[in-house]
């Protein structure tokens, strides 16, 4: 359980970012990482509400990847070679001690490998397993991203892969001449994102040589665990 010093600190910085999901109503959530079942606080900015358990700070991303990898009562990542592009803090403190489990990003200080994506310079076929949750949208040349996770994979590796999707719209959206920040909000949502996936997200994963599946939970486990309703997990394989 984190500290009552670090849950304060989350309900003040929580209160200060947007006070109004403190008047009432809330539904209390359950994080299914550390237990905790109560009032979630937003985070991003702008806030989403109901997003950041107080206890253990995960976001709707880490509670839908950990009720992928236990699923069933297993551990889907035990005994795995990981190789995690990106790495969020929660994930790292999971996965604390495990010499199998390995860390890259271009610019991130702490991790393993300092690297570029879509060069990484690593071996063919290293890893089990292989994930990025939330950094492909950010990438100009995703599809040498794409390649280069599919190189680097063992046959029969798995690339865990979350970004975010409009799945009202069969193509993705991008536009090289976006450029400034502001244009990249308008048109993204972010302003360090370059394009808008839409569902054939998946098609360009095919391109690169994966099988590709999806997992997401039940509405009602989406409202239970704080999830996004919009977002879910792509198992990419390699064959």
């Amino acid at each position: 359980m984190a500290s009552p010093l670090t849950r304060a600190r989350r309900l003040a910085a929580a209160w200060l970012g947007d006070r109004r999901q403190f008047r009432g109503g809330r539904l209390p959530r359950t994080c299914p990482i550390c237990g905790y079942h109560g009032m979630f606080i937003s985070v991003g900015h702008p806030g989403r509400w109901d997003a950041r358990c107080l206890n253990c700070g995960s976001r709707e991303r880490h509670r839908l990847l950990h009720l992928w990898i236990t699923e069933n009562g297993n551990d889907k990542l035990g005994g795995k070679r990981i190789l995690h592009f990106a790495p969020e803090k929660e994930f790292m403190r999971r996965m604390r001690g495990n010499p199998l489990y390995e860390t890259a990003d271009l610019m991130q200080a702490g991790v393993t490998h300092r690297l570029d994506i879509t060069a990484t310079g690593l071996s063919n076929g290293v890893y089990d397993v292989v994930m990025a949750n939330h950094v492909l949208e950010h990438i100009p040349d995703d599809r040498a991203a794409m390649r280069e996770l599919f190189r680097v994979l063992k046959p029969g590796g798995l690339a865990l892969l979350t970004t975010p999707i409009n799945a009202t719209r069969q193509t993705t959206y991008e536009n090289s001449s976006i450029t400034t920040s502001a244009a990249r909000w308008a048109h993204f949502s972010a302003h360090d994102h370059v394009r808008y996936y839409g569902r054939d997200f998946t098609d360009r994963l095919a391109e690169a040589g994966f099988q590709v599946e999806t997992f997401r939970v039940s509405p009602e486990q989406e409202v239970k665990y704080g999830l996004l309703r919009d977002e879910w997990i792509y198992l990419a394989r390699k064959p």
